[in-house]
């Protein structure tokens, strides 16, 4: 696969992935955008050399969400929703099926889709300056809620979806909705930092961990646990594993070859 993009950047170093929307001025997402998001991510998911991934924008924002320009003609081209949808549906799916943990690193505005791409992601930073903000309401829509609801607390997620207000980086660490809250300066280090300390780990248990995070959101307590040890039984003869325990034993640093 080429790693030549038209609206986004990809840099691998340290297994780790910096993935950067860069669609000027404020990195709209166009459907070029959307499949170029789809494609990098299903192709982050199988490379070897990347065991975590941080999704960050250039210049002052993060992603202003849909281009109004690209906005389906419901009356002259017929299924054009259901195209839209889907593709829609795809670009948080790859983030949130990758296999690979990924890192949002707000740096700006994130709106509509901006916002709801963030909240895929399985970690958030975000800058002191920036902001998330659903604006369905504003322009007689609505969509996000669900996504919305999986990081915010019953009222805060109202409050967003209902008011259309920017909520701020120190709101969101505030809401709970960021781990992190940090200079804009700062933040892209850190979450590079974060990544590298991922990479770190014994890669096909951080894949497991993601799949339980995936599989076990909606069961009941019970069924998820189970789940979890399945991958645990799985993990055991792996070689990766193995090698982890004799390094912890032996009192060295691990050298993990991904199986």
């Amino acid at each position: 696969m080429s790693d030549a993009y038209e609206t986004l950047r990809l840099e691998v170093a340290g297994y780790v992935a910096t993935v950067t929307l860069d669609r000027p001025p404020v990195n709209a997402m166009n459907r070029a955008m959307r499949e170029e998001i789809v494609r990098v991510f299903d192709a982050l998911h199988d490379r070897e050399d990347v065991r975590a991934v941080v999704l960050t924008g250039a210049g002052k924002a993060f992603c202003a969400g849909a281009d109004l320009k690209e906005r389906p003609n419901i009356a002259g081209d017929p299924g054009a929703y259901p195209r839209h949808n889907r593709l829609t549906r795809a670009v948080f799916d790859s983030v949130m099926e990758c296999g690979k943990p990924v890192i949002a690193a707000v740096n700006g505005l994130g709106i509509g889709a901006g916002c709801v791409l963030a909240l895929s992601a399985d970690i958030i930073l975000v800058a002191e300056d920036a902001y998330l903000s659903m604006t369905e309401v504003d322009v007689g829509l609505a969509g996000g809620v669900k996504h919305v609801r999986r990081h915010l607390g019953e009222s805060d997620a109202r409050l967003m979806i209902y008011t259309a207000r920017r909520m701020s980086g120190p709101e969101l660490l505030r809401m709970n909705a960021a781990s992190l809250c940090l200079s804009r300066e700062a933040l892209l280090d850190e979450a590079r930092k974060i990544g590298a300390e991922i990479a770190a780990k014994v890669p096909l248990a951080v894949q497991a961990a993601k799949r339980s995070f995936q599989v076990t959101e909606y069961m009941p307590l019970h069924e998820g646990y189970r789940f979890e040890q399945s991958q645990t039984v799985a993990l055991a003869s792996t070689e990766d594993t193995q090698e982890a325990w004799r390094a912890f034993a032996e009192k060295r640093k691990p050298v993990f070859k991904g199986r």
